[in-house]
Parts: C-alpha cells; structure tokens; sequence
C-alpha cells in the first residue's frame, strides 16, 4: 500500500484492509511513520514518539475491531505505561515523569486492537484553545501552518489533518476536541457527562466537565470508536444508560425530520467573523434541504455568567495541577509558564462557598438548556467565531503579562478577582471560541462538523449541541451530513 492509498481509507477501512490479509499491522505502521516523520518537522504535532513499543505490539498477534489501525494519544492523561507524560508542562518534561500504567481508556483502544504509536502536543494541563506550550513549541495547522491547529488537542488535530493517521486521542474540558477539529476541517465529537472512562486514578474530570474521545476524518470512526470505548469504569460515580443500539449502526439510516434551533450571535458579546456567520447560514440552508426544520433561536441563559463559572472550577483545578506537579517534581514557580501560574493564584483565592456555588449554577444552566431541547433537537452554532488565528495571535498581550506578573508579586489575585479585570481578560481570550463551554459545564454531548472553508482556505466548523444521551442521534445527523456535503477527500496540499 502507498501513502496515497492508505490516506484514502479511514479507520475502519484500514482494519479490513489488515484483517483481509491484504496488509499487515506492521506495513500500516511503517506507513503512519514515514509520514509523521515526513510532516511533523513542520507540524510539530508528535512530540513523544514510541515507534519501538508500537513495532513490537504491531508484530504480535492483535484483535478488535480495529485490529493493527495505527493512531496517537494525546499527552494529557491518555496515558500508557512506561511512557512519558509531560500534560505539556516544562517542569514534567525536565523530570521525564512517567506513567505508571496504562489509562482505562488505553487499554479500551488497545483492546479494539489498535497500535499507539506516540502522543501528541497539547498546552499546558490542556488549558487553552490554541497548542502552543513553551515546553514544546507550536503546534500548526496543515491547512495553513502560519495558523494554528486549536487546542487543546491541537497536536492530534493537525497529524489526522495531514494523514498521519485516521484519527487520534483527544479530550475536551471547554472545546478542546471540537476547536481543533474546526481549525484542522475534521470531525469531533465530545461524548457527554460519564460517557467514555477516565480510570484507573479517577474516573471524572472536574465535575464530568471534561471527557475523552478522538478526532476523526470520518463519522464511522468516530461512531465505532465510542462503541469500542463507551461504558461505566471500575468505580463509576453513576452509571449513565447505554446507547440503544450500537453507534456505528446509527450511521445505516438518516434521522427522522429534526427541529434544529441555530444563532451565530457571539453569546458573549464579542465580534464574529462573516464567515462564522456565513457558516451556520449555508448549514441552515443543507439542513432544511435535508427535510430539517431550522429556526434561529438561542438556549436562555447568562452565557457570560455561566463562562465565569466554568472558569471558576478551572482556576482551582488548575491550582491542584500546579500543586501536584511541585509535589511530583519538586520544582517551583520557574516550572510553569506565567499563565498556568496566574489562573493557579486565581484557583487559590477562590473560597470553598463560591466553589460550591460555581457547582451549583451549572446545574441551573442544565435546566435552562434542557428547557430549550424541549423546544429543539439540537442548537447549532459556529464552533469559532473567527477563522483559526495566526500561531501567536493568541498569546498573552505585553501589558496582561506584567499585570500578571506583579498581581503574583504583591499576592493581589483576590482584588483582581473583584476588580473586572478577569472578565476583561475572559472575553479577549475567548472571543475566538466562545460557544463550545456550555456543553462541557451542562455536561451534554455536542460535536464539530466541517462543513465549511474559508476564502482563505482555512476551515471553519459547525456545532451541534445536543441533549444528555444524544449521541446516537448526533452521529446519524452527522452521517447524513457527510453524504450530502463530503469532507474525507479534501485534505491539505502538504
């Protein structure tokens, strides 16, 4: 098989490929290397690779459904054993931390048969939209490698995009498998609350806020994937009802007519792109082509507040990773970059009672969005509200880096905190991506669907947000989707 070939097969595709006797696991491996290595100096999308742990797993007998498929995971707790795990951290990177064993969801994938052969760049602790981290250096998009690929899992994004491989690990606290998807004209699915393991050390991620899957270039992957992975873990905190038919199988027919409430009103306030508009509009468009019902219309809830309240609970997660890693590492403050130190003094001003109160209010936004998918299927929006921005654009401006640097100086974070400066700094850093957090705090599955590119070239996204429990029903819409307006073939001339 040639490189021209293989990238024209998804995952599935591949894995009847092996299991017809017409590859073998090694021969696709070798392949997903020599491309890694051909594009990721100017990619810089794998940062860790296991080409010898992956050569000896691949020449072993394998079995599943994606028995000998070579994919990546992302270096943020998709962890595997004996490997580094750095979460995209200097201070980890310098004491070549490793895992002790692999993550639940590993061994899920390597269960389905699948050959990890290395993990992917990510920001620090995963915590911004864009994947540039000192400890490794940017991460660009194939489309367009002055641009970014998103973030967090902006490394996988951008090897799956340049067909390294079909699809690879990703996870999504606030957007963080759906923007990179978006930036790199991908599919990404965030499965909802419970929906896919976290284990063995824990098994939720702030509240159920975050979750793990993939990026894919096809549906079916995405689809077969979560078959592959879904299901309660040893420990689970509540066993979430399992689909009423396999993912995959929901590919096999259309949906029935859906009523699909859409904005493209950035819900924070901020400027949106023509083209961010352009998007839902000329998606509005195919849907109402495809027998769908579409109606501008909007969840009613303080989109702002609930913002805030999101970061909140990600201010104090963010302190306990600074903790740990001092803890892990025994290294100080120069093991951080300045941002991560920032929101770590912010997550320690926070009061246990405003903790509890971030808690509880997204508990009322659920209510009001579940109020709203009593009226609508699905709330379509853009996933960004620009065009990827150029590698650098999302840095932290001059004058924020000194506020920051003498709010941690004097021990200032708590009249910070009351000052407005925060929400100022919210609504710069998120005015690129400021739809994708309310299905992480609502803990609702939502997904990513490239239906549209930009004059520039670059493309641009489509979300979805469903109601708990819609992933079926969001796969078969986005199934339909593919038939109708094909993405798989048009890949980045790279």
């Amino acid at each position: 098989m040639r490189f021209d070939e293989y990238r024209k097969l998804d995952g599935v595709a591949l894995a009847a490929c092996v299991s017809a006797g017409e590859i073998s696991a090694g021969e696709l491996l070798e392949l997903a290397i020599a491309r890694a290595e051909a594009v990721n100096p100017q990619l810089n999308g794998v940062i860790i690779p296991l080409y010898e742990q992956a050569r000896a797993r691949a020449a072993g007998p394998l079995s599943g459904p994606f028995a000998g498929v070579p994919m990546l995971v992302k270096d943020l707790f998709q962890e595997i054993g004996g490997a580094p795990s750095y979460a995209g951290n200097k201070a980890l990177k310098a004491k070549d931390f490793r895992a002790t064993a692999d993550s639940e969801l590993v061994r899920r994938w390597q269960a389905a048969g699948l050959v990890p052969f290395g993990r992917t760049n990510t920001p620090e602790f995963g915590s911004k939209g864009i994947t540039e981290p000192e400890s490794f250096g940017p991460s660009r998009n194939p489309w367009n490698p002055a641009h970014t690929p998103g973030g967090s899992s902006g490394g996988s994004a951008a090897m799956v995009a340049a067909g390294v491989v079909p699809f690879a690990g990703a996870n999504d606290g606030g957007g963080s498998i759906r923007i990179p998807a978006a930036c790199c004209g991908l599919f990404g699915l965030k499965p909802g609350r419970g929906r896919t393991p976290w284990g063995p050390e824990f098994v939720e991620a702030l509240h159920g806020i975050s979750v793990n899957h993939v990026v894919s270039r096809s549906v079916r992957d995405s689809a077969a994937l979560l078959d592959a992975t879904h299901g309660d873990e040893h420990g689970a905190l509540f066993r979430i009802a399992p689909p009423q038919r396999t993912y995959l199988s929901e590919l096999e027919r259309d949906p029935a007519p859906l009523k699909i409430g859409f904005s493209s009103r950035s819900p924070i306030g901020t400027a949106v792109d023509p083209e961010a508009v352009q998007a839902v509009q000329d998606a509005a468009r195919l849907l109402e082509s495809l027998g769908h019902q579409v109606e501008e219309a909007e969840p009613e809830l303080d989109m702002m507040a609930m913002s805030m309240d999101w970061l909140g609970i990600w201010f104090t997660k963010c302190a306990a990773e600074v903790a740990r890693v001092k803890a892990l590492t025994g290294c100080g403050d120069d093991g951080f970059e300045l941002d991560t130190l920032a929101l770590a003094a912010f997550g320690h001003a926070t009061r246990a009672d405003d903790y509890l109160n971030f808690y509880q209010r997204g508990q009322i936004y659920s209510q009001q969005l579940a109020n709203f998918h009593q009226r609508f299927d699905f709330w379509m929006t853009p996933t960004l509200a620009m065009e990827p921005a150029l590698i650098g654009a999302s840095a932290t401006p001059a004058w924020q880096n000194a506020a920051l640097k003498a709010i941690l100086k004097l021990r200032a974070e708590k009249l910070v905190m009351k000052s407005g400066l925060i929400e100022q700094m919210v609504r710069e850093n998120m005015k690129y991506v400021p739809y994708t957090q309310l299905a992480n705090f609502t803990g609702v599955p939502a997904m990513s669907v490239p239906l549209h590119w930009c004059a520039s070239g670059l493309p641009m996204g489509v979300q979805f947000v469903g109601g708990h429990g819609d992933e079926g029903r969001l796969l078969a819409l986005a199934g339909q989707l593919e038939k109708a307006r094909p993405w798989f073939d048009r890949v980045a001339d790279l």
